[in-house]
């Protein structure tokens, strides 16, 4: 079932994610409704507070992504990203590298807006797999640059929090713009409600 993505300008964004603390038939579910949604939208990753959901689960699928090279590692083991994808990870713990690349981001929270943001080049990421087993997983190039940015969501930071001061002015005006549409928006609709998180 294809969900509604939360615009900027939506609390939900800024909500810090609950710890799945069981990965029932619900958050199954969840994470199938939130691949669905990622690929009708043509993207390339979705936290669940995109959808509303207060959880630390996040998809990840690169495959379709042929001019942005990424290596990967899954408990050790070098693997081909794509053959790995889609990832899909509740309770994911990240390290960063030291060294950083500037590359293009954008977010199917913000429409049309994109900007150059500088991210750690390798990433070591533990989650979970929907089976419950604890997964390590190293990366560089776009999947590292994915995993940093939904992480950031399931901690209510959002890409333009990692903008220059000088790539933020440049989408202001349509920062304000979406900011308003959005606000405008959730007064005059109702929002699903959210999934009861399992404590």
């Amino acid at each position: 079932m294809k969900l509604a993505i939360r615009k900027y300008g939506d609390p939900a964004l800024r909500a810090k994610g609950k710890r799945v603390a069981e990965i029932d038939d619900a958050i199954r579910e969840l994470a199938d409704n939130m691949l669905e949604t990622m690929r009708m939208a043509n993207g390339i990753g979705l936290a669940a507070q995109q959808v509303g959901q207060p959880f630390q689960l996040t998809i990840v699928d690169i495959s379709a992504v042929e001019d942005r090279p990424s290596s990967m590692s899954w408990n050790g083991k070098e693997v081909d990203p794509k053959e790995q994808m889609p990832l899909v990870l509740p309770n994911p713990q990240i390290q960063t590298g030291p060294e950083k690349e500037i590359a293009s981001e954008g977010c199917l929270s913000f429409p049309e807006i994109s900007a150059e943001i500088e991210r750690a080049g390798w990433v070591k990421v533990q989650a979970q797999t929907l089976m419950g087993e604890t997964v390590e997983i190293e990366a560089t190039g776009l999947l590292a640059r994915a995993l940093q940015h939904e992480i950031d969501h399931l901690n209510g930071i959002l890409f333009i929090d990692r903008m220059s001061s000088a790539a933020k002015a440049s989408v202001s005006s349509r920062l304000k713009r979406l900011q308003k549409e959005t606000q405008r928006g959730l007064t005059t609709s109702r929002q699903p409600r959210a999934i009861e998180p399992a404590l």
